[in-house]
């Protein structure tokens, strides 16, 4: 239920308690605007509220965390890769060192909003009926809010435990001697089968599309090392934001081919050997770019996997010698043990391409060579609809009547990737058209919700109620993204990161490729320029101070 009670007065409605919604409170208090957040779960998190079977982070430590001070100075995190237990602690820290929840109302999810240009205010509606009016509507959604479930023919007939794993229940669900199925090889497909390996009776993996996971070298973190590095840490807070992926690292400055054999494979088993995004971040500057060097690239991580894999058959469906996709143009997710997984003799790997699921039944899923794979649980590791879906879920009209979901049918324009045209006063953070899915997520938070906030800051000042972003702002913004999402290579492969992995989505770039260095740059240069892009109109014009 929600906590607010004057509804007609508020600066800003924040929608959702995760890490940009949590920034964006703490930096509108710190300007002394009334705000609130409107959370749809129980507790802060956002996607770190979920705790499916080795759900954890594949940013390292330190810069998957907010840059505040005052949270990192008194804060000493257990591991490399934070699994969700951890970053549950971790925001509960957060409230008690800014009592954050004094100011979210829980349990309460935004089901439409529209702008009325007389008051210049959203009017923001809630599932339980809560009609509230801020002068600024600010989503802190996420990109992968709104989960996806292929059209399984009987998957309501199972008689087992089944969950997609965006909807893991709190209280978890028992593995151990369970004939588990996990349908989905992605990042939380990855996640779940290494853990469910060692804990079923049998564990059967169907898998469309092998992925190209990188070696995590977790580890535990030394408290004592850590406080002494702090020293470094506003370094690397501040390095994060002048590197292409929002990390401290930065691509390799070299072409593939202009090195030699002998710099590549050094280059190449350095980065192996860090683990985690060190691989692709840091990897030569072309990779990405061109067919050739990129497949250079698959097959020394090729060569490297097949080696932990006994047989042969196998080996050949998670790391194919013909790759089905550039390397990198589909998220590459970090494993511990995931290929020792499939060398279990408990272990089976379902090749979908081979044999398609026909139906699930009461017992579990039959496969179209007509073998019924038995089961008591089943996990749904099918994604999201990533980017767009976050917003189009809810129903958010703008002044010319459309909802956002229509006016994004047939292409998404947006200006900056934080807002739109006809939907005056409305920012979104970490969404799509932004560096979202390229980038260290914090460091792309912090500097889209530091410009939200300094834009709302320079209208309060000016006496402006409302901003508008421009048609033509957008036509450019949109011309962007597909001129340089176009000539990467991630349009070569059947990814959320361009929208092909939901029947009867528009296919296009849905990111912001040229890195967070230069996104910064742009967005800033924006605002140097009065706002370029943007027409700012205000209620009393005697107020207006420009």
């Amino acid at each position: 239920m929600s906590k607010l009670m004057n509804t007609d007065e508020l600066d800003v409605l924040v929608v959702g308690a995760g890490f940009s919604g949590i920034y964006q409170l703490h930096r509108f208090r710190q300007l002394g605007y009334s705000v609130n957040i409107f959370e749809a779960a129980s507790d802060l998190g956002g996607v770190w509220s979920n705790g499916y079977p080795g759900c954890r982070v594949d940013s390292d430590h330190p810069l998957y965390q907010l840059s505040l001070p005052e949270l990192w100075e008194d804060f000493t995190w257990k591991e490399r890769y934070p699994g969700w237990r951890e970053l549950h602690e971790y925001f509960q820290y957060i409230d008690r060192k800014l009592d954050i929840k004094k100011d979210v109302s829980f349990n309460t999810r935004v089901v439409a909003a529209h702008f009325d240009q007389e008051i210049d205010r959203w009017i923001v509606t809630t599932e339980d009926g809560l009609i509230v009016r801020p002068r600024f509507l600010v989503l802190c959604v996420g990109f992968a809010s709104k989960s996806y479930t292929p059209a399984f023919k009987g998957l309501e007939r199972f008689e087992g435990i089944c969950h997609h794993t965006a909807h893991w229940p709190r209280e978890g669900v028992e593995l151990r001697n369970k004939r588990v199925g996990v349908i989905g090889t992605g990042a939380s497909g990855v996640q779940v089968i290494q853990e469910a390996a060692p804990e079923a009776s049998h564990l059967v993996v169907f898998q469309r599309t092998p992925n190209m996971a990188l070696p995590m070298r977790q580890k535990k973190l030394d408290a004592k090392f850590q406080e002494e590095q702090k020293v470094l840490y506003p370094s690397m807070f501040r390095r994060s934001k002048q590197t292409g992926g929002g990390f401290s690292y930065e691509r390799y400055p070299k072409s593939l081919f202009s090195a030699t054999p002998e710099e590549r494979l050094l280059h190449w088993e350095n980065l192996w050997a860090q683990g985690g995004f060190h691989f692709t971040v840091s990897n030569f500057d072309d990779f990405l770019m061109h067919e050739d060097a990129n497949r250079e690239v698959y097959n020394f991580w090729r060569d490297k996997v097949r080696e932990r894999i006994h047989d042969p058959r196998i080996r050949e469906l998670l790391a194919p010698t013909v790759p089905p996709h550039p390397l990198g143009a589909k998220r590459c997710s970090l494993e511990q043990t995931y290929y020792e997984v499939f060398n279990q003799p408990n272990v089976t790997l379902v090749d979908l391409n081979e044999s398609d699921i026909s139906e699930v039944t009461g017992k579990g899923i039959l496969t179209k060579d007509g073998v019924e794979h038995e089961l008591d649980v089943l996990v749904l590791a099918t994604g999201f609809d990533s980017l767009t879906g976050s917003f189009t879920q809810i129903d958010i009209r703008g002044v010319d009547g459309l909802s956002i979901s229509e006016k994004w049918a047939n292409g998404v324009y947006t200006n900056l990737g934080m807002t739109c045209a006809n939907f005056p006063n409305m920012f979104f953070i970490y969404g799509v058209q932004a560096p979202t899915a390229f980038s260290n997520g914090p460091t792309c938070i912090e500097i889209q919700g530091d410009w939200i906030v300094q834009c709302i800051k320079y209208m309060k000042q000016n006496g402006w109620t409302a901003i508008y972003p421009t048609a033509k702002a957008e036509v450019e913004w949109r011309a962007l993204i597909m001129n340089t999402g176009y000539r990467a290579l991630i349009n070569k492969a059947k990814s959320w990161y361009v929208g092909a992995n939901i029947p009867g989505k528009i296919v296009e770039p849905l990111n912001y490729t040229g890195g967070v260095n230069n996104y910064l740059e742009i967005i800033e240069g924006i605002a140097e320029r009065g706002y370029e892009g943007f027409r700012f109109s205000c209620q009393e014009k005697d107020a207006c101070k420009i």
